[in-house]
């Protein structure tokens, strides 16, 4: 044993001590052993996935290295890693075990169903496959990452007089963190309506103006009913000149 953890043993015997392999299996962002392993596909660092998620709302860049993962969408470029992940659970046995005690507290404390790890793991039932059928592709399913809690319709009102230059927003629906801040939104929308320096965005919703430091969750609860609208947090925007 080696500070709690155990030392590895090969066949000739030597003994390697575990914090020996903490820079490969420990994610930088939470100093944390790696849970659900996501490696940036530009440069191959790995993180926690809710780690690099949440890093990836305020910058496009890696952690590491530095390098732009992606210009606006850095979300595209990252991938599970779930062969390190494995090895990761091996060679830490009480990792797993933990993480699942965590996660169906999680899900109780909130009154929410536990998923079920069995349902989830099990093969699908073979079923024969008729003989025009089976070239036909398989139709791909896209999974909303459950961090992304909140859908956002942002409504452009207008911009002050004196302001022409910028894009349309072609982007207005959105799906983020609950934990996303009003800054957030403004730097989504800066960077997609390549904003300047010279103007300011300013957020409502229903009647009341948004600070940066408010994250969505908040603005819901203080908002309230007149926050959402068909299951959407709408969000109007424009842009004025600094006073």
């Amino acid at each position: 044993m080696n500070g709690g953890f155990p030392s590895l043993v090969y066949r000739d015997s030597v003994s390697l001590p575990l914090n020996q392999f903490y820079p490969y299996i420990k994610c930088a962002l939470c100093c944390g052993f790696l849970i659900d392993a996501t490696t940036i596909t530009e440069c191959l660092h790995t993180f926690c996935k809710c780690c690099i998620v949440r890093h990836f709302f305020c910058s496009n860049r890696c952690p590491t290295c530095n390098i732009v993962v992606h210009q606006t969408q850095p979300l595209y470029n990252i991938r599970p890693d779930r062969q390190l992940q494995d090895i990761v659970y091996k060679m830490v046995p009480f990792l797993e075990d933990l993480e699942r005690e965590q996660m169906v507290k999680f899900y109780k404390e909130r009154g929410l169903e536990v998923p079920k790890a069995s349902a989830a793991l099990s093969p699908p039932t073979p079923v024969p496959a008729k003989k025009q059928k089976k070239d036909a592709p398989r139709q791909q399913v896209f999974t909303v990452p459950p961090e992304l809690d909140v859908s956002l319709l942002l409504e452009f009102v207008g911009a002050e007089s004196g302001i022409d230059d910028y894009k349309p927003l072609e982007r207005r629906y959105v799906r983020v963190s609950g934990e996303a801040t009003i800054r957030h939104v403004e730097l989504f929308i800066r960077r997609k309506m390549e904003l300047t320096s010279s103007c300011q965005v300013d957020v409502v919703c229903g009647d009341q103006l948004l600070d940066h430091y408010q994250s969505l969750n908040d603005v819901q609860k203080v908002v309230g009913a007149d926050a959402v609208q068909d299951g959407l947090l709408v969000l109007h925007f424009g842009l004025v000149l600094p006073s």
